[in-house]
């Protein structure tokens, strides 16, 4: 067989040569060519960005859908912040109880500041002194003789303050994006409530509040809906919804025993469920909340309710004037406000926990992490013949040598460099016994506590949450009993564990 090259010869001579293509297909060609070059350099370009899509458009004739410039926007710090001017608050009262209850009220509330009104049964008596300044306005609900009511344990009022949310979104004031509903003995604290309702997106459909702490409570009632007493924040799209149905489910639900408990049925009709904040506080308990505070979530502080069916916060002081020594500390650092915080000091085998702005407590002994931040339980149910709790407590024990040595807030201070310094001392009047064993007497020997801590950032609570760290500090009156610490952020690998 000939070689390729002769083969090639033979063939070129028989063959005639290839006739040239037209222009018209060099440019069809040249053509082609550019548009897959175009092609292949788009898809490279978009593969770098992998977040732009394509997306259909899932358009509805419904008017809760949010439009796209909403579902784009990004609430974070400094973005259309929502701050006290965008809440209406909501305060169920009577005539007979405004007078005895008005000053927990105005414990939180800011003439001028905060917009809200106490929705009253009729116009108060005048007594000659007008209505207080110190007071939110009031207003005089609607009357609710048409509607049913069935609870033969209940009171009808039930219905009128159901009605406030209703009565308050019609009128019609501006710029309002939450409406928080509460008690006339509710005490907000305004500064962390605008810091909760920063989280959420004030264009959707949010019902935001807590539960009872209280088992039997949440049997009877719900463990789905918002606590009126604790108080509950509905969005505006989400009451525009409510007010059109509202006066329908106070009916369907007439069996139903509260306020809140309509309010919380008619949400299962609407399908919003509730989302749940662990600073908001119902205190459906009895006696002493000092186990209860003592270990707060890590959350914010929000609200309290029913401060007149448990003691007073601090020893030696009635209610009213314990909220106020609580204030002295939230006004000063209204994020860390009851926060928990604990460490052990190895050289005295001591287990410190720090309730910011309310006490510490010393145990003499070794105490886990986990029983420290579980809260001691110096309360009962509602039903005072229960102890199911919607948390998990520890029992506080009879015996002395048993129990922690408690130091209660005496006053807040700036310090030279910004930070806040608080100080914890012993109540003067403590009449029980004590322990006689040989590590309680070194404890017994300290005065009091001088806790630092830089002014915590609220924007923390928007983050993955984590309890802050505590440190002892060698001081100069460590010699005359007093125990400083500071509390600060904790280090990486950082833990609280035993020694």
């Amino acid at each position: 067989m000939p070689p390729d090259s002769a083969v090639a010869k033979t063939w070129k001579g028989l063959l005639p040569p290839p006739a040239k293509p037209p222009p018209s297909a060099i440019n069809f060609m040249r053509t082609l060519l550019a548009i897959c070059i175009f092609l292949v350099f788009s898809l490279c370009y978009l593969s770098m960005f992998p977040t732009v899509r394509l997306r259909p458009n899932f358009s509805d004739s419904g008017h809760n859908l949010i439009n796209v410039s909403q579902e784009r926007r990004r609430f974070t710090a400094g973005d259309d912040q929502t701050n006290i001017s965008h809440i209406l608050f909501g305060i169920g009262g009577s005539s007979d109880t405004w007078g005895r209850r008005r000053h927990y009220c105005e414990l939180w509330w800011k003439p001028n500041v905060t917009r809200g009104y106490v929705w009253l049964d009729e116009k108060p008596s005048d007594s000659g002194k007008g209505w207080p300044e110190t007071s939110p306005p009031y207003r005089i609900s609607e009357d609710t003789t048409r509607f049913k009511y069935t609870n033969w344990i209940g009171s009808r009022s039930a219905i009128r303050i159901a009605r406030i949310v209703k009565e308050s979104f019609e009128l019609g004031l501006e710029n309002v994006r939450w409406f928080v509903m509460g008690d006339d003995d509710t005490v907000f604290f305004t500064e962390n409530l605008v810091n909760v309702l920063n989280r959420y997106d004030h264009n959707q459909m949010y019902y935001i509040g807590a539960v009872s702490e209280s088992v039997d409570q949440a049997l009877v009632h719900s463990y789905t809906m918002g606590y009126g007493g604790a108080g509950f924040a509905i969005s505006y799209p989400l009451a525009a919804e409510l007010v059109t149905l509202l006066d329908g489910c106070i009916d369907r639900y007439a069996a139903a025993y509260g306020s809140d408990h309509k309010i919380g049925s008619c949400m299962s009709e609407i399908g919003v469920p509730l989302t749940k904040e662990l600073g908001f506080h119902q205190m459906d308990i009895r006696g002493s909340a000092f186990g209860l505070l003592s270990a707060h979530p890590l959350a914010p502080l929000v609200s309290m309710h029913h401060l007149d069916y448990v003691q007073p916060l601090f020893p030696g002081r009635n209610r009213v004037n314990s909220m106020k020594k609580l204030f002295q500390a939230y006004g000063r650092d209204p994020s860390r406000t009851l926060q928990q915080s604990f460490f052990y000091d190895p050289t005295r085998n001591w287990s410190v926990s720090i309730a910011w702005g309310y006490n510490v407590q010393l145990y003499p002994f070794p105490m886990t992490a986990r029983d420290l931040r579980t809260p001691l339980q110096t309360f009962l149910t509602w039903s005072w013949n229960r102890k199911a709790f919607t948390f998990n407590t520890r029992s506080t024990s009879m015996k002395p040598c048993l129990r922690p040595i408690i130091f209660y807030l005496d006053r807040v201070e700036k310090t030279e460099n910004g930070d806040t310094m608080t100080t914890y001392t012993r109540p003067r009047l403590d009449i029980r016994r004590r322990c006689d064993r040989d590590n309680f007497a070194a404890a017994h020997s300290v005065v009091g506590f001088n806790v630092t801590a830089p002014v915590l950032d609220p924007l923390v609570f928007h983050k993955a949450p984590r309890r802050q760290c505590a440190e002892l500090l060698n001081g100069p009156d460590e010699a005359a009993g007093l125990v400083h610490i500071r509390l600060r952020g904790c280090k990486p690998r950082e833990s609280v564990t035993l020694p």
